[in-house]
């Protein structure tokens, strides 16, 4: 196969593997003009599988940069009502929504972290009505990467088409797509291995995972008995879609209890906030909350965003990922929360990832209008669970799983 040819299947991957597409349905779609190229392809393999139609609106970060350094902050961050209601009207008619993401990283550089944290609040304004009819509606949603040449010359030794091609050449590897497989088959057996991982560590009843390692975390982070790292427990609708809502993807995870989180975490990768790159930065728990942001760089970010309400300093996810996996075996730090979260264990501030047990237990998930991961996994991070009668049981060792 060309190219073009392996893109085409990387768009039948999105729509018929993430997505999941059924016939009549509509395909909302948010894609970075940067990857308005590939748009044409992917909506033509949606109408393939019967998609009844496929609406694309374009995020345009240049321009939004410029609105931000003209106009008012509070103008910027403002979602206007026809944007909303245009997204709803398509949702709550059955839409499923995938988001197409080309990064970048360069981008908001040269202005300030007011002007990039404005219109970045107005993109996730926006969102959080597609993540709404998520948890609500349990509509089929994905985030999935274009490349493009600007965020190829950023992460990779390389300039100009070569760039561009070799990060493509990359991102099939990732997605485990190649020019004989069949992309339905490998997910299936891909995603089969996943929850019979999900499956072990939830046979243990833990209560707890206590994250140790060199760079100074020592974190301990509480579970709740409904806090399951499989799919398997989780009740739906008779009418549900099962989709992936990550490609590429290789996390197990979880919801965890929101008051019960304690000690010191360090991040390993860089953590791209509003358009800006936080490095080397961490953060203090007590009784789940964060009390004190760790870093000499970037620390009025991260405070304001532990302050965007009342719940974004506890945490939402923690999630499992070995730390030799394909995309951190790769080398490359990709500047995007997508990719870089599937090199290495993370965990969420900000909203969970969906309640469970009864009614008057579900107090202990977080709910916030954020979510925002980081990655916390290195290369001789120990993860060391405790169960229901006391046992302690390792999970992780040299950052990989040890069960």
């Amino acid at each position: 196969m060309n190219l073009n040819e392996m893109k085409r299947k990387y768009a039948y991957t999105l729509a018929r593997v993430g997505l999941n597409v059924q016939k009549g349905q509509t395909v909302l779609v948010e894609a970075n003009i940067a990857g308005y190229e590939f748009i044409p392809v992917f909506a033509e393999e949606c109408y393939k599988l019967g998609a009844g139609n496929v609406v694309v609106h374009y995020l345009d970060l240049p321009t939004m940069k410029i609105h931000a350094q003209y106009r008012p902050d509070e103008e910027v961050r403002k979602v206007e009502n026809w944007e909303a209601e245009m997204h709803q009207k398509y949702l709550d008619e059955g839409a499923c929504y995938v988001r197409l993401e080309s990064e970048d990283p360069a981008l908001m550089e040269d202005i300030s972290e007011k002007h990039s944290n404005a219109i970045f609040a107005h993109v996730d304004a926006v969102r959080n009505i597609m993540r709404k009819a998520s948890r609500e509606k349990h509509c089929q949603w994905l985030i999935a990467m274009i490349p493009t040449r600007r965020w190829a010359e950023y992460i990779l030794d390389k300039t100009g088409p070569e760039a561009e091609e070799a990060l493509w050449d990359i991102l099939f590897k990732l997605c485990y797509i190649n020019e004989e497989n069949d992309v339905v088959a490998t997910w299936e057996e891909k995603g089969k291995l996943k929850a019979e991982r999900g499956r072990k560590v939830d046979e243990l009843h833990l209560t707890k995972l206590h994250y140790t390692a060199s760079n100074g975390t020592d974190l301990t982070v509480g579970l709740t008995p409904w806090s399951k790292f499989s799919f398997g427990d989780r009740k739906m609708p008779a009418d549900y879609v099962p989709f992936r809502a990550n490609i590429p993807s290789e996390e197990i995870c979880t919801s965890p209890d929101k008051f019960v989180t304690e000690g010191v975490v360090y991040a390993s990768r860089p953590l791209v906030l509003g358009g800006k790159k936080i490095e080397n930065f961490g953060f203090r728990f007590e009784k789940g909350k964060v009390v004190e942001v760790l870093a000499t760089e970037g620390k009025e970010m991260l405070e304001a965003l532990i302050a965007t309400d009342e719940n974004a300093c506890y945490l939402g996810e923690a999630a499992l990922v070995e730390y030799h996996s394909p995309i951190s075996m790769s080398g490359i730090v990709y500047f995007t929360t997508l990719i870089d979260e599937n090199a290495s264990c993370h965990l969420a501030l900000g909203r969970c990832l969906g309640k469970g047990g009864p009614e008057e237990e579900q107090y202990r998930f977080n709910d916030s209008t954020i979510h925002v991961d980081f990655m916390v996994g290195t290369p001789d991070m120990k993860i060391v669970g405790t169960t229901e009668s006391g046992e302690e049981v390792v999970i992780f060792e040299n950052g990989d799983f040890a069960i």
